[in-house]
């Protein structure tokens, strides 16, 4: 009986935790002043070939999910997931959210934004069902190469932020914070979301 309920709650928490981060990311992209590297890449994308904010992140995520291949990168379940549904998520916030006028409630969104994908992800990677496709990247990376992982997850934000730039995306002070902020955020969320889990469900961690 625990360890059904220890499972739907990681079930619960990884939806509810993806969602979250889709809202995160549109009331950055609602703030205007600057999103995360990866979603200035998605933002060049969409700028110049018209597709939705939210196909975008998905194709971008099957793309990254490729990439865990030669590096023998395993997927979980929440991987997967968070694929697929972050970008549909994303595209409902921005629905939902629209600009603000004054330049304060741009600055409230946009730290409201970030403190909600900072808690985000402390949701989803505590579900325990795998990394998101990026994170995924990031430290099958740093196993293969043995670089540092501040050295792996700079190099490839800088990369993508660049690219992004160059197509349009929006480079600003929003970007910068998020840098700033995200992982002192999602440190200290993770471990107070952390589900605890009998030993034979840790292969579904992915």
């Amino acid at each position: 009986m625990t360890a059904n309920l220890t499972t739907v709650r990681r079930i619960v928490q990884l939806m509810i935790g993806l969602f979250l981060f889709g809202i995160g990311i549109a009331l950055m992209v609602r703030a205007e002043l600057g999103v995360a590297p990866w979603d200035v890449l998605t933002q060049g994308i969409v700028l110049q070939t018209g597709i939705p904010f939210g196909t975008v992140t998905i194709i971008l995520s099957v793309l990254v999910l490729l990439l865990w291949i030669p590096i023998k990168q395993k997927p979980g379940i929440g991987t997967v997931l968070n694929a697929l549904l972050v970008g549909p998520f994303a595209d409902f916030g921005l629905w939902a959210f629209r600009t603000p006028d004054s330049l304060i409630g741009k600055i409230a969104i946009l730290i409201l934004g970030i403190v909600i994908i900072g808690f985000a992800t402390g949701l989803y990677i505590g579900a325990r069902y795998g990394p998101g496709p990026r994170d995924g990247l990031m430290t099958g990376l740093h196993r293969v190469t043995g670089w540092p992982i501040w050295v792996v997850r700079t190099g490839i934000e800088v990369v993508v932020l660049i690219i992004g730039w160059m197509l349009g995306g929006n480079f600003f002070v929003g970007t910068v914070a998020f840098a700033l902020f995200i992982g002192p955020l999602a440190g200290f969320f993770m471990p107070l979301l952390l589900v605890p889990a009998a030993r034979s469900d840790d292969n579904l961690a992915g």
